[in-house]
């Protein structure tokens, strides 16, 4: 069940270079919202809408984030709405992450795969490990949502500018030999989502992968976002968008 409308932007920030965070008053549709699902967004004068990951959702406030990057004429257009704005947004859409009452989850972000990762390690709380992966220190986003969300943040970069230089699949193995959890989910390139998998897999861990695509629709109408999956044994095309964007590692044909 989603909602369509225009509604108020209560705040806006830029997090980074390119990079922003925008805060939208939608009860009904934070009411609905689960972390993992994401809403398709109007830009002014383009056909396509664009599909946004929500970063975090406020049942009490009845707010939801949405954080994007700067990809293209679309969302540049995006950047240039402002506080007190109207959005004409389409949400919640999509299969979002498990929530497992108790149980231990380690969240994996890479990049602009970091945003879905606060929603679901809030809905953890202390049970959330959150490892989050980024170019440099000039790219890194969200790491005071993640400490807030009430469990263990840590931060990776590629040239160890910011956290700890490496992979977050370092960390993550690190991390599973110390506390292994009950279940590890990610966003972020496909390459990370194969590497997570593989290590989850061989440890023997539930794991969720939340995959990014091109969208046109975002209800399952078009084909666009297909991506090859594996169910009962045959490979077959799911939708992004009404499958997932949520999928089982294991059902994921990475190649």
């Amino acid at each position: 069940m989603y909602k369509q409308g225009k509604y108020q932007i209560v705040s806006k920030k830029n997090l980074a270079k390119g990079i922003f965070d925008v805060e939208i008053l939608c009860p009904e549709i934070a009411e609905l919202a689960q972390p993992g699902q994401f809403a398709q967004v109007a830009a002014e004068g383009f056909f396509l809408r664009r599909p946004i990951s929500i970063c975090d959702i406020d049942k009490a406030k009845g707010t939801i984030r949405l954080v994007f990057e700067i990809r293209g004429k679309g969302t540049e257009k995006l950047a240039d709405l402002c506080k007190g704005q109207l959005i004409d947004i389409i949400a919640p859409l999509g299969k979002g992450f498990k929530v497992l009452e108790g149980r231990k989850i380690v969240c994996v972000g890479g990049g602009i795969g970091v945003p879905p990762m606060v929603g679901i390690a809030k809905a953890y709380g202390e049970n959330a490990v959150a490892i989050s992966g980024f170019r440099n220190m000039a790219a890194v986003i969200l790491q005071d949502d993640l400490q807030a969300a009430g469990g263990k943040a840590i931060l990776c970069t590629d040239d160890g500018s910011a956290g700890r230089k490496g992979f977050v699949t370092d960390a993550l193995t690190e991390q599973i030999a110390a506390d292994k959890p009950d279940i590890i989910v990610a966003c972020g390139p496909m390459v990370m989502l194969k590497n997570v998998a593989k290590i989850a897999e061989a440890n023997g861990i539930e794991c969720q992968v939340s995959l990014e695509q091109r969208m046109a629709c975002g209800v399952g109408a078009c084909l666009v976002c297909a991506c090859r999956t594996v169910r009962d044994g045959k490979e077959i095309h799911s939708h992004v968008c009404k499958d997932g964007p949520v999928f089982d590692s294991k059902e994921v044909v990475f190649e």
